[in-house]
């Protein structure tokens, strides 16, 4: 049996709204966006099952059992994320009780980093534009001023 067409739009639309969720810059929408993830990916693995009986010997015949596998890992998958639930809403509770906000802040030390670079490439530009302003003038043909052929 393939996945229907529904189901694998569902699929992409948590997928989707999850990710944008986790590049927001609050924990709240963080939260959302790991819920709606691991449910993206709960729904996957149950795609990716293949339909059939009971896996219980005797309730159907050996070919026509399911796989409990993805069962299986869908009950981890379902433990995991309650698990990076509370520990997120634990982090955004305390965020907020300590700031009044639940807005993650920018390190001090990623916005060194950041000067670091800025004048790492500023002064690489300046290199760059003191070695083309600085060499002999030369005409098309790769001759400097004064030399004949």
């Amino acid at each position: 049996m393939t996945p229907s067409i529904l189901l694998l739009v569902a699929v992409g639309v948590l997928f989707a709204a999850g990710v944008t969720l986790l590049l927001e810059r609050t924990l709240t929408r963080v939260l959302l966006g790991v819920i709606l993830l691991g449910n993206g990916a709960n729904l996957v693995i149950l795609l990716a099952a293949r339909p059939g009986g009971p896996p219980i010997i005797g309730a159907a015949e050996v070919a026509d059992m399911t796989d409990p596998l993805p069962q299986a890992m869908i009950l981890t998958a379902i433990v995991i994320t309650l698990g990076m639930t509370a520990f997120l809403l634990a982090l955004a509770y305390r965020s907020w009780r300590l700031t009044g906000e639940d807005e993650v802040q920018d390190d001090i030390e990623d916005h060194r980093i950041m000067e670091l670079a800025e004048r790492a490439e500023a002064s690489d530009a300046a290199d760059v534009d003191a070695e083309d302003d600085g060499g002999d003038e030369s005409d098309d043909d790769g001759m400097t001023e004064g030399e004949e052929a």
